[in-house]
């Protein structure tokens, strides 16, 4: 296909994909999913939209998954219970302190019908993941956001302040989605004994197994000392499980309790529950998840300090980083070249947040973003 035909064809799907977002296609997802299902099977798409670890899963976690087809017939008591024991170990808490969800996102929304509602008020940073705080807006709740300080951190002093009685929850990411920033384990530790006595304090650790010392870094160790704080993990990001969909949250035994009401139980399959318990314990795949996602990092660190882009050091899977151009015409122009980011605008400056994945993925970012972006110095 000419580079001529491939610009008229890819026009042609972006009509075609507005038209099929405005008639509410069933199936149509994400701009990006649906124009990288008309391609042609010969181009290539990379898709750095989302997060996704395309190292795994790995090779033991598929290995029990397919053994546990077998037992697909039968309800999945007994991998329920090896997971969550499993966990519990991990963990230094008893099963009754873990609740398994069909990925953290479950998890999210049940917590928000808890903790929503026409008289809750949630408080956040912002920017940074909105799942919960969505949901919370839809069941009735006001969303007090608290704006990241200067340098992108969470600003934790005025966030302590602004908890006042009506503040139904506080919840945290960390490491933040979409800065890629950590909050130290001293610094979010101290924030969750002393704001956790006023109320319950919900913190996001989706992306922890990338960060340097995730163990020191945990809220859950304020769990065992008996505050009320939940801590939300997921094997979608570091196991790559974002399609087998488990997750848990850790709490205290009574707070789980009523998380569960909210609709998180029995929702994992048995062959999901079996490949996580396998991929929990397999300490080498997770060192070699973060090591290529290091590696992939390095790759595109390297790519913008060569085309003078400043960016947030990410403790995560993906990078973000300001560019000099509209965002949503940026992303439609990377995607035109066949290359999926998510975009921004946030206090009035634009961002895009790229996704690691295989170094062919990022090789293709990286031609793609150069050429974009020198077509803009051209233009200007």
């Amino acid at each position: 296909m000419t580079n001529l035909n491939r610009r008229n064809w890819l026009k042609s799907s972006l009509t075609m994909t507005a038209g099929l977002m405005t008639m509410g296609y069933a199936g149509a997802g994400t701009e990006e999913e649906v124009i990288s299902s008309f391609l042609p099977k010969k181009e290539r798409y990379a898709r750095l939209t989302s997060n996704e670890n395309p190292f795994g899963p790995s090779d033991s976690a598929k290995k029990a998954l397919k053994a546990a087809i077998d037992d697909a017939f039968l309800y999945p008591r007994e991998y329920r219970q090896k997971l969550m024991s499993l966990i519990a170990q991990e963990e230094g808490v008893t099963e009754d302190h873990i609740l398994l969800g069909a990925g953290s996102s479950e998890l999210l929304h049940a917590s928000a019908r808890v903790y929503g509602g026409a008289n809750g008020k949630v408080l956040s940073a912002d920017p940074t993941y909105t799942s919960l705080v969505r949901s919370a807006e839809y069941m009735g709740s006001e969303w007090v956001k608290v704006p990241l300080d200067k340098n992108f951190d969470h600003d934790l002093s005025t966030m302590e302040y602004k908890v006042k009685p009506d503040v139904s929850l506080v919840y945290l990411v960390n490491p933040n989605n979409p800065t890629g920033k950590i909050m130290t384990g001293e610094e979010i530790i101290g924030f969750c004994n002393t704001v956790s006595d006023k109320v319950p304090v919900f913190v996001d650790e989706a992306y922890w197994d990338y960060m340097e010392n995730p163990k020191g870094s945990t809220t859950s160790a304020c769990i065992k000392q008996g505050k009320n704080v939940i801590v939300a993990r997921t094997f979608s990001k570091v196991h790559a499980f974002a399609g087998l969909r488990v997750g848990y949250c850790i709490a205290q035994p009574e707070v789980i309790k009523e998380i569960a009401k909210e609709g998180p139980r029995n929702s994992l399959s048995g062959p999901s529950m079996s490949a996580a318990t396998a991929s929990l314990v397999d300490k080498e795949f997770i060192k070699y998840s973060v090591k290529m996602n290091n590696e992939g990092k390095k790759f595109v660190y390297d790519v913008l300090e060569k085309t003078g882009h400043d960016y947030f050091p990410s403790h995560t899977n993906f990078i973000l980083f300001p560019i000099a151009m509209d965002s949503e015409d940026f992303k439609k122009k990377m995607l035109a070249k066949g290359v999926g980011i998510k975009s921004m605008n946030v206090a009035g400056q634009d961002y895009c947040r790229v996704s690691m994945g295989k170094m062919d993925d990022l090789e293709m970012f990286a031609g793609a973003f150069k050429q974009v972006i020198s077509t803009k110095i051209n233009q200007s």
